[in-house]
């Protein structure tokens, strides 16, 4: 196996069997497995990973096989929706828009483009000529407390 590959499965398997709140944990857990990683390389493996981190939970693990997150974990944590143009902003309950981004991101939801989230804020992207209503639909089914 792939040096990446194996500390991506470590990685997956620490945060299956406990919580970990901070990037320098996870490091001390793999170091102590005999794995050294840079914050840097952390963070592409968790983007890459889509593990997403929740305010006072830590990290976050995707739940299915395929690795897409449970979305009806973090609908209470979406306050509002408005759209501008190709734009939308999703604000969060402080802390979750991070994992709020990396469900729309995995489920590749037809007409979005992409994510960029803060703290308690997403930008979503939507393609040209999407509508709003169209992307409140596809939101809907991940995020069913949305409107």
């Amino acid at each position: 196996m792939h040096q990446t590959q194996y500390r991506q499965k470590t990685i997956l398997d620490l945060l299956a069997g406990r919580q970990v709140r901070s990037q320098e944990e996870l490091q001390a857990l793999l170091e102590e497995r005999g794995i050294s990683a840079t914050q840097a390389t952390l963070s592409r493996d968790l983007k890459t990973l889509r593990i997403g981190k929740v305010q006072g939970e830590g990290y976050v693990l995707p739940r299915s096989a395929t690795r897409k997150p449970a979305p009806a974990d973090l609908s209470a944590g979406i306050i509002s929706l408005q759209f501008s143009g190709n734009l939308a902003i999703a604000k969060t309950a402080p802390g979750f828009a991070n994992a709020v981004a990396t469900v729309v991101d995995g489920f590749h939801t037809e007409g979005i483009l992409g994510t960029i989230a803060g703290d308690d804020t997403v930008l979503i992207v939507l393609s040209e000529g999407t509508s709003a209503a169209s992307t409140l639909e596809g939101l809907g089914k991940l995020f069913p407390s949305i409107k």
